[in-house]
Formats: C-alpha cells, structure tokens, sequence
C-alpha cells in the first residue's frame, strides 16, 4: 500500500530558508516591473497633453485601457496557471507585458497608444493573481499573509520608482524613457525567473505526470528529506478534486465570501486609480510644473509601500480586521484632496495618506483572498477576484474622463471617490467575521487517512 505523504505540512514545518527567499525575491521583481508598466501612464499623462495637444478629460479612456486589457488577464492566465503551472504562466505573462509595453516606444497617436495598452494589460493584469497563488501555495500557514505581502509589495515600489524615473529623465529623454525600462525590464526578470522559479508543489501533488518534478523542487524546500520510494503525495489541509467548475468558487461559505472579496476589490481599484491617476492632473492644472506633478505617484505608490509592511503582521495575526479600518481612514484622506486652495504640501501629505491606506488595504485583501480557496481553484479563485477589482479600475477613469468632459471640476472627482469608499467599507465589514470562520474551518479539515510528513 502507498504511503501518503502530505504536501501542506511539509511546507508549514519548514523554516523560512533560501527557497522561500528566492521565491519572494524573484516574485518581488516581477511585481515591480508589472507595477512600473501599470501606472506608467499615469506618468506621462500631463506631458501628452502638451505634446499632442488632446484635452484632459480624454485621459480616461486611455487610462482605462490598459485597465480594460486586464479584465481578460486574469482568468486566461488562471486557466493557464491552473492547467500548465504558475511557473510558466507567470514567465509567459513577462514576456507578453514587456513586449507590448516596448511597442509604447513608437506610439504616435491616442488610438495606437490605447491599442498597446490594452494588450499589454491583459499580461500586466494575468501576472499578479498567479504569482500571488505561487507564493501563498509556498508560505507556511503562520507567516503566509507576510510572505503574500512580501512578494507583491514590489507592486507598490514599482510604481513609485516610476515616479522617480520620470521626474528624473523625462524632461530629458521625453515620455518614451518610460516604456523604454519599462519594456526590457520584464525580460530580464523573466529570463532569470525560467532558471531559478520554483514550480508549486502542491500544483504538482495534483499531477501524477510530474512526479519527478515535484520530487526535484521538494529536494529544493527540504533536502534533508528521505522520500519513501512508494510515497503517494495528498494536500492534508484542503479538498481538491480533478476538474474545476465557475460554481465552486460560490461552494458553501463561498457563495458570500467570494462576492463580497469581489465587491472589495471593485472599490479599492476604482478609487486607487481614480486617487492615483488623476493626482498628477490636478497638479498640473493647478500650475505644478510636470515633473514635480508626476512626483506625485510615486508618493503615492511609496506610502502605499509603507502601509503594505505596516499591516503585514496583523494580517497574519488578526485576518482580515486591517482592512476595514484602513477603508475607514480612507475615507476624509481621499476626500480632502479635492479640497479648493489647499497648498501643495498639504496635497502631498493627503495623498501619501491615502497611498498608504488604499495601497495597504487592497494587499490585505489579495493575501487574505488567496488563503480561502483550494489548490485546484486558488488561480481561478483570486484570478476572478482579480478581474472584478479590473472592472472597477477600468469604470473609475472613464467616469473620470466623463465627468471632466461635462465641466466637471478635477476635485470633484476625490469626492466621488470618497463616497465610493464607503461601500468598500460596509463590504470589508461583512466580511471580516466570515473570514475568520472560513480560516477555522479549513484549519479544522481532517488529514486524509494514512497522510504522514516525510519525517513522520
């Protein structure tokens, strides 16, 4: 008889080693080449306006299409993440993104610009939900909220070192500086990814053809360990079964969580890009020079940076409980923005306020989320929670864009954006509670009969 083996507490007996390092350092690379090609319109927004002559509020439709392209992102590398590994979606995610991105270089026009970026958006959008599966499948249970944080905080700084590249070099070089490092980045970062990523061992405990892999990266994890040559490898803290279907992810206590993650993740996005994309503009149209403008979002990006680290132990202490009150705060943050006359420091200090409670609170959410679905649906899972946070990104700037062309002052928009922040909340509260009871649960699934550690 075959003795089984239980994938999940190998990995929750594990101390945090140079595996687990190289896994959140190469997943922190990817996610800052995906957050600097994300936000990089925001950027170079204002200085279109002057180069191309186009009015501001057409700015929505094309910060909306990179955004629209990640709609499609998600559930198609989920399906591949699900089918043929996290490893190689993500590198094949790189690849896609840094090379449409580069095409930016050569756009002449809003049309051949908006096009690029809805292609390049469907890989900077499909990226995320998988990395985040690949490391929250390799965390142990007790830092995994941390190390999901770890890896996609790179988001955050990505954007604010774009900020930084372009008050620095744009002036000289001219917006397509941008697309320049922002499209030979995600090549480099995959290319070192197809030699040192791990694939997911508890994807490969659900694939008997790929024994031998799975035997190689468990010999990565834990070297030490003597394998029973007859060992059957099971996932002890879970169910998993052999095909997924759209109606698991509403299985149980599912049909509430994964709606209610899906309502958070609209809001956050939409008022993240609202705050994040239309900073720089009402900057500029209050007279700050660009460069200092387009400061703006990396203050943004790097208090939201801050925030990230800040939560990242509650997280893994009290679940999802940050999270409302990080929307609560948010609330008169991104509101006063949009207050008349207020200096540029004040501005400033508003906007790293909300960067670090919009930043925080949507990572609390992606690393709780993840945690709440099996291995067999978790790309899928996150993957939609993904594309539905996509839908609110893509609204927010096209309302924007809608609102501006009807005479619209620009401050009335953080208003909005602040009311809008009070759904997220009533939706982060409801939530909170069947968070908790969902995590016990899963903490209290049996181990399948027989199930032993390589130890044990």
């Amino acid at each position: 008889m075959a003795t089984n083996v239980d994938i999940a507490t190998i990995i929750d007996e594990q101390k945090v080693g140079s595996f687990h390092l190289t896994v959140v350092g190469v997943s922190f690379l990817l996610m800052l080449v995906d957050g600097y090609d994300n936000i990089s319109i925001a950027y170079i927004a204002p200085l279109l306006i002057q180069e191309w002559g186009v009015d501001k509020s057409v700015l929505g439709p094309l910060f909306s299409a990179g955004l629209l392209g990640g709609l499609f992102g998600p559930p198609l590398f989920g399906y591949l993440g699900d089918r043929y590994g996290r490893k190689f979606a993500v590198i094949l995610g790189a690849f896609f993104f840094g090379l449409f991105t580069l095409a930016q270089v050569w756009a002449n026009s809003l049309g051949s610009m908006m096009a690029l970026r809805f292609i390049a958006g469907i890989g900077i959008g499909g990226v995320l939900p998988i990395t985040i599966a690949l490391n929250t499948e390799f965390a142990p249970r007790r830092i995994r909220g941390s190390m999901t944080m770890l890896s996609f905080v790179g988001v955050a700084l990505g954007g604010a070192l774009g900020g930084l590249v372009s008050s620095m070099f744009m002036g000289t070089y001219g917006w397509q500086v941008i697309f320049w490092t922002g499209g030979i980045a995600p090549f480099l970062v995959g290319i070192l990814a197809l030699f040192v990523f791990p694939e997911s061992l508890k994807f490969l405990s659900l694939k008997p053809a790929r024994r031998a892999e799975l035997l190689q990266v468990l010999a990565r994890l834990a070297p030490d360990a003597k394998v029973p040559e007859d060992a059957q490898f099971v996932l002890g803290d879970e169910t998993n079964r052999a095909k997924f279907a759209f109606k698991d992810l509403l299985e149980g206590r599912l049909a509430w969580i994964t709606p209610l993650f899906w309502i958070a993740n609209v809001i956050s996005l939409m008022v993240f890009f609202f705050v994040n994309q239309w900073t720089p503009v009402l900057l500029a149209s209050s007279g700050i020079p660009v460069e200092r403008a387009a400061l703006s979002t990396g203050l943004f990006m790097l208090c939201g940076f801050a925030g990230v680290l800040a939560i990242m132990r509650p997280v893994d202490k009290f679940g999802l409980v940050p999270v409302p009150i990080l929307f609560a705060i948010g609330i008169p943050a991104v509101g006063l923005i949009g207050v008349a006359g207020l200096p540029e420091s004040a501005i400033m200090g508003l906007v790293g306020l909300a960067g670090f409670c919009l930043i925080a609170l949507q990572f609390g959410i992606i690393a709780t989320e993840s945690q709440v679905y099996p291995t067999y649906i978790r790309s899928w899972g996150v993957g939609s929670c993904f594309a539905f946070g996509r839908v609110g990104s893509v609204i927010g700037p096209l309302v924007g864009g809608a609102m501006l062309a009807q005479g619209v002052p620009v401050q009335d928009l953080f208003y909005v954006a602040s009311a809008l922040l009070v759904i997220g909340l009533v939706a982060a509260a409801k939530l909170t509670p069947l968070y908790r009871i969902r995590i016990q649960e899963m903490l209290q699934g049996d181990t399948p009969a027989g199930a032993k550690t390589i130890d044990g």
